[in-house]
């Protein structure tokens, strides 16, 4: 859209540092920005590009260590630099909001959403408690969702992430804000449950004609929605155009990076198919997990008790050196029947590994263990803040390994997973989250296992980081002759890794299917449902479904 000759949001010349005990840290550099009524502008970057410095900058968020260098932001024309600490807090809310990236740590646990919605318009629309709870009611069906009434009294725990996700967008527009910051939406949610969040957030925007700015490492999503897109590169601006003149002719080196790591499933990271015709490594059957113990109570008074069915008779196959990948929306149980193959959860049917059979966790010997790894999501809730990489890295050497020098044996696996071998010495908080996932990828393969599931470890990635490490596991694989079970939400990127994609929906197994023929026709609609809400590329192409 056209902007007005006053811009709803501008960056003027702006620049921030922070001072740290290393020295200055120069975060945002000669930023220049404006966005217009019912506009959005995409901004995107690396990790540690400034992103986030720029939305605290413009939220007036600013940590004690902030200084801001020069230049100015304007709401309205209305410089915020200016404008007191007691102005701001009434802005926030009313004039400007701003939706972060992970629902569950901008919600309160101990209040009902109801409660903190409707403090939003007690506060700022100066409604009674009673009129916000009413109108709180209403925003709730508006953002979508079912039985208004019943979520507002529910806790932020009662609620999914795309629940939550869809309570913290209507606080955003409660208020009818001239801004709203979007800083990385729908990265903690799966496809489809993305899909109808950015649908939801385009809609709002145009029935409101809210200025926005949308943060995103992804890409794909910054193509399919936003009007204009800046990149930024170490806080600078590099590049600030139309959205299809830089994705599909970006001037700039860094912005052809960007670009080229961005997964596209026209290209293919594997060159064959697995080999078939052999004995499976993996046989999965009719694997079922069920959660939930019977209380003590019902026996006692003999009321009925149902568990929770997490995988509903999974049956599956891995070859050697196969690349297997699971995907599906949150709640289908990828995750569960990972834990179930490593022993983290108790399990009904049967595991065949290289011809031995396995009925429980009890089954599962050294030997099992040592061959059968797993790399998690998050490597900072894996990895022992306390212990130096060192150590971290030196357990699985001493249970697993062949003796022999093990500092050395430890540098080697971090040369092996390209990290300097003086990685060896520091903390985990030491590390970039990349470097992180490195170091568990490095633990995963210090028993030189046979097989190695990484449950969603690329979604909390950048895509430039994203792409390092899956070509980190390629090369390994090809090394080892590694087998892989990848879960993931990110379709594009399995369709690139993948021999094989096994689908998943509440607990039951769709369909498995070659990865270069998931997108055919005849595939089941829930798999269509799945790769029509994956957002591609700006310049690719997917079938009509």
């Amino acid at each position: 859209m056209t902007m007005t000759n006053t811009p709803v949001l501008a960056v003027r010349d702006y620049s921030l540092d922070y001072q740290t005990p290393k020295g200055t840290f120069h975060a945002l550099k000669s930023v220049n920005l404006e966005i217009g009524r019912g506009e959005i502008l995409g901004l995107v970057g690396e990790s540690g590009s400034g992103k986030t410095s720029l939305a605290w900058s413009i939220m007036r968020y600013l940590s004690k260590n902030a200084r801001e260098v020069s230049g100015d932001i304007l709401l309205g024309g209305e410089s915020l630099l200016k404008t007191s600490e007691a102005v701001i807090e009434r802005m926030r809310g009313q004039r400007i909001s701003m939706v972060f990236q992970d629902p569950s740590t901008s919600l309160n646990p101990t209040l009902s959403l109801g409660t903190q919605l409707s403090e939003v318009l007690v506060r700022h629309r100066r409604l009674t408690k009673q009129q916000a709870w009413k109108e709180g009611e209403a925003l709730l069906a508006r953002v979508g969702l079912k039985a208004p009434a019943e979520m507002m009294r529910r806790m932020p725990h009662e609620a999914s992430g795309g629940e939550k996700q869809r309570v913290v967008i209507a606080s955003a527009f409660a208020c009818s804000p001239e801004c709203i910051i979007f800083d990385e939406p729908t990265t903690a949610l799966d496809v489809i449950t993305s899909k109808q969040i950015l649908d939801l957030f385009v809609e709002l925007q145009a029935e409101t004609g809210v200025a926005s700015l949308y943060i995103s490492h992804d890409l794909a999503l910054v193509s399919r929605t936003a009007g204009r897109v800046a990149v930024i590169r170490q806080g600078e601006i590099v590049e600030h155009g139309p959205v299809a003149s830089i994705f599909l002719a970006p001037r700039e080196e860094y912005t052809r990076a960007l670009i080229a790591a961005v997964p596209n499933p026209s290209r293919r990271l594997v060159r064959a198919a697995a080999n078939v015709s052999t004995e499976p490594l993996v046989r999965v059957e009719n694997v079922s997990v069920h959660y939930g113990r019977k209380p003590f109570l019902s026996s006692l008074t003999g009321k009925a008790f149902q568990q929770v069915k997490s995988n509903n008779s999974i049956s599956l196959t891995i070859d050697p050196g196969e690349i297997l990948g699971i995907v599906g929306e949150s709640g289908s149980g990828k995750s569960t029947l990972a834990k179930a193959m490593t022993g983290l959860n108790p399990f009904e049917g049967k595991i065949w590994f290289a011809g031995r059979e396995i009925r429980s966790v009890k089954d599962m010997s050294a030997a099992y263990r040592k061959d059968v790894q797993i790399i998690f999501q998050h490597p900072d809730a894996s990895l022992n803040p306390r212990h130096k990489i060192s150590e971290i890295l030196s357990r699985p050497l001493k249970l697993y390994g062949d003796g022999g020098d093990i500092a050395r044996q430890v540098e080697d696996l971090l040369v092996k997973v390209r990290l300097p071998r003086s990685h060896a010495d520091r903390y985990p908080h030491q590390l970039s989250g990349g470097e992180k996932q490195r170091v568990a990828i490095a633990r995963a393969f210090a028993s030189r296992p046979r097989v190695v599931i990484c449950d969603e470890i690329t979604s909390a990635l950048d895509v430039s980081v994203q792409a390092s490490i899956v070509e980190l596991l390629l090369d390994l694989q090809k090394d080892n002759g590694t087998a892989y079970l990848f879960i993931t939400h990110d379709l594009n990127l399995v369709r690139q890794i993948a021999h094989r994609i096994a689908v998943m929906y509440r607990g039951d197994l769709v369909e498995i299917a070659p990865a270069e023929q998931i997108d055919s026709p005849n595939r089941a609609d829930y798999t269509r449902r799945l790769i029509a809400a994956v957002p591609l590329p700006a310049g690719a192409s997917r079938i009509s479904v």
